[in-house]
């Protein structure tokens, strides 16, 4: 009965992972207290709302666009960025300049991640969870690590289901009515990771639930104006840069979790 032990783990595995996400989920989506809690912001500037929809990468993105806009920056669809204006407007387009180096010119990906942590989107970020629009830091690596220990515990009762299944010296067709029971621990994972996604989508993992009543009340940037685009960017981010050569220079060198 070597197949009751493996089916126990399985089913330890996956209960406390399901918990622990339950528990998580639940404290994230649980207003900030108001206690030593600064006011809202009243009104959120274009890199404030970026950052809620996308995280820092996402205001990295909308400051090179910005800049290529206004010729401060020129994006080449080659994945280089060349300084054209090296005076910026704001401290975000500043550390973008400082990120290109002296010569004036980089590939743009290491541009973005450079941005993407300088200390003035560090210092938004603190703005923004101080307002209680954002999630802190914590509680955002918190909620991505219960995920991935469900999808780990998922692994693990199929691994645990085909050990059991390949015990030596068992009876013909015992195989099948064991496979069985490791079914309801996966079901219980995968069920788990599935609300957790719907409960989460279309939501911003950056924002909290002010930040993202915030973004929800936002209208549908029109088209035509470069205010309009720059809107678009920071809520939708690149895809909604419809000038192919620009969306290919901003997606150049990205990385799957490196944001969209």
């Amino acid at each position: 009965m070597l197949w009751v032990l493996f089916l126990l783990v399985a089913w330890g595995a996956a209960a406390i992972s399901c918990i622990r996400l339950c528990l998580v989920t639940a404290g994230a989506a649980q207003r900030p207290s108001e206690a030593g809690r600064e006011p809202a912001l009243h009104e959120l500037n274009l890199y404030e709302t970026a950052f809620l929809a996308g995280g820092p990468h996402r205001v990295a993105d909308l400051a090179l666009v910005s800049m290529h806009l206004r010729r401060r920056l020129l994006l080449a669809h080659t994945g280089w960025a060349t300084v054209v204006d090296p005076e910026g407007r704001d401290e975000v387009e500043r550390t973008v300049i400082r990120a290109i180096g002296p010569e004036g010119q980089s590939r743009i990906a290491p541009i973005r991640a450079a941005a993407a942590a300088a200390e003035a989107v560090l210092t938004l970020a603190d703005r923004l969870v101080a307002a209680g629009l954002a999630v802190p830091h914590g509680t955002r690596t918190t909620l991505e690590s219960a995920v991935r220990a469900v999808r780990g515990a998922a692994v693990l009762v199929v691994v645990l289901a085909a050990a059991a299944a390949l015990i030596p010296g068992q009876d013909p067709g015992y195989a099948g009515p064991v496979v069985a029971w490791f079914g309801l621990p996966l079901v219980l994972t995968l069920g788990c990771l599935a609300i957790a996604r719907v409960e989460n989508h279309p939501y911003s993992p950056w924002a909290s639930p002010s930040g993202q009543q915030w973004l929800d009340s936002l209208p549908a940037p029109a088209h035509g104006a470069d205010r309009d685009l720059l809107a678009a960017v920071a809520v939708r981010g690149v895809g909604a840069v419809e000038d192919p050569a620009l969306r290919a220079a901003l997606r150049s060198g990205r990385t799957a979790h490196s944001g969209r």
